[in-house]
């Protein structure tokens, strides 16, 4: 009985010994053996990732980047350059009579107030743009010769555009050679409103040109005395 029992177990050790080692080898990442799962089996969820809308009303520090922005021009021989610098944004200039502009692209507004804080070189221009669209634009700029502007802009075709003067004028509350100032363009049902300096000094009926929603931006321009220098501190917006 005890030869037998021995024999069993010799037998039994054999053949744990001789099995292959194969079958204990796991397969490698790069196997091309696929598993197929059980009908029943449920795909795990995609995970989908959402851009942060922009609220209506908000205000641009220029802190971060300008993925948000679309930058065109009209004139001039070379492309300006446009930099985040020392959370301002910097647009430079080095070929006259260039016009440059900076569409926001979030939203579309009816009655909204655009503002910006600027400062620059004793040349060229900058300002705001409300109701910005295929059918056209209005255009609030101050000129370093200290003339302000109300401008209908209209594109003819790639990089070409046309702008009707609504109104230009000299003002108190500009002086020439001076590019330092807060102004703000307010778009409301068919009035337009120009400030300088937290002061309302022009009223305008643009009912005769019929835009009435858009989006909004910002403007600079060269004019004669190249390179021009402009910085934007920040840009507000204020839907009414």
């Amino acid at each position: 009985m005890k030869r037998i029992c021995l024999f069993l177990g010799l037998l039994v050790l054999s053949v744990a010994c001789n099995i292959p080692t194969s079958a204990r080898t796991p397969l490698s990442a790069s196997s091309t053996s696929t598993q197929t799962p059980p009908e029943t089996a449920t795909p795990p969820p995609t995970l989908v990732i959402s851009p942060t809308p922009v609220p209506l009303n908000f205000t641009e520090e220029f802190n971060s980047d300008l993925s948000g922005w679309t930058f065109l021009q009209t004139g001039g021989e070379s492309s300006p350059t446009t930099v985040i610098e020392n959370d301002m944004l910097r647009v430079e200039m080095a070929s006259i009579h260039t016009w440059y502009f900076g569409i926001h692209n979030a939203n579309i507004y009816e009655n909204v107030s655009v503002e910006t804080l600027f400062n620059g070189s004793p040349s060229g221009s900058m300002g705001l743009i409300c109701r910005y669209s295929e059918s056209g634009w209005y255009e609030f700029n101050i000129a370093s010769n200290g003339v302000y502007s109300l401008l209908l802009g209209k594109w003819l075709s790639d990089g070409v555009a046309q702008y009707l003067p609504i109104a230009t004028d000299s003002s108190v509350y500009l002086q020439p050679g001076n590019m330092n100032y807060d102004i703000k363009l307010t778009c409301q049902d068919q009035t337009i409103l120009l400030s300088i300096n937290g002061k309302i000094f022009r009223k305008l009926d643009v009912a005769h040109y019929g835009l009435t929603e858009g989006k909004v931006g910002i403007t600079a321009a060269s004019f004669e005395d190249v390179p021009t220098t402009l910085f934007f501190n920040w840009f507000k917006v204020d839907s009414e």
